[in-house]
């Protein structure tokens, strides 16, 4: 009989979760560049996640202006390109020791007080490196309960993995809502993130506080409710896919270097 109780419970429990709508996460990247940008993304909805550079121009203003409204914001943690492109101020590369990796990570975080997580900035360089990733995510376990999610700025990142094999709450940018900044090309990738929240269950997506994203965004949010899909915080769509078991922990290519060496090779 308690083991019938049990299956019971546990079939109530996973139709509950199953019955749950589709969920969504957006992410504006890049805030702080330029205020008049900045304060019409943030009059958008409730629900959307804002990740501010650490140290743009106008970072702390919007910053304040976001947290007074109640909303999510995160770092847009700059990290060291393939190309070489230069990186805002506070970044991430590859010719740090240790002590200086976690001391530039520490003055980032200290920048943007109320963060709860972490996403790159660029990054298709040192986000396929482990000894880094490594680094980033045991600096990131000390500062408090920090997420992170992979921008995915190139197919070999292994951010998101090193994330998990760290503990920490993490996720992964299923969607770039404006690489193509046209209305219409905006509008299809909405619509590609609606489908892939259906089919998973849930999906975050990442855009940039364009006039042209933030008309979509305008236009499309109200809509969901008919839609049937609900706009989320990033750090509530991590708790979902972590209760629905799309959150998974992983092993991760071998962490030696970071653990045993000062600079990354």
């Amino acid at each position: 009989m308690p083991g019938r109780v049990l299956a019971l419970t546990l079939l109530l429990a996973s139709t509950v979760v199953a019955a749950a709508p589709p969920s969504i996460a957006i992410i504006l990247d890049d805030m702080g560049y330029e205020r008049s940008r900045g304060e019409a993304a943030l009059a958008l909805p409730e629900g959307i996640t804002y990740a501010f550079l650490p140290h743009a121009p106008h970072t702390g203003d919007l910053a304040r202006l976001a947290r007074r409204q109640g909303r999510e914001i995160m770092l847009h943690l700059p990290m060291q390109t393939v190309d070489g492109r230069p990186m805002d101020r506070g970044g991430l590369h590859m010719d740090m020791d240790e002590t200086q990796f976690q001391r530039v990570l520490a003055q980032d975080l200290a920048a943007l007080p109320g963060a709860v997580g972490v996403n790159n900035h660029m990054g298709s360089l040192l986000t396929r490196h482990p000894g880094a990733m490594a680094w980033l995510m045991r600096g990131l376990a000390e500062h408090g309960d920090l997420y992170y999610v992979d921008s995915r700025t190139h197919r070999a990142t292994v951010a998101e993995q090193l994330a998990r094999a760290t503990g920490l709450p993490t996720s992964r940018r299923d969607v770039f809502l404006d690489n193509d900044p046209n209305p219409v090309a905006i509008t299809a990738q909405f619509q590609r993130l609606l489908r892939k929240a259906r089919r998973q269950g849930s999906a975050i997506a990442i855009g940039h506080p364009y006039p042209e994203t933030v008309a979509v965004l305008a236009r499309e949010l109200p809509r969901l409710a008919e839609r049937g899909v609900v706009l989320r915080s990033v750090s509530a769509v991590i708790a979902q896919q972590r209760r629905q078991g799309t959150w998974q922990a992983s092993s991760s290519p071998s962490q030696t270097v970071a653990k045993n060496s000062k600079r990354l090779p």
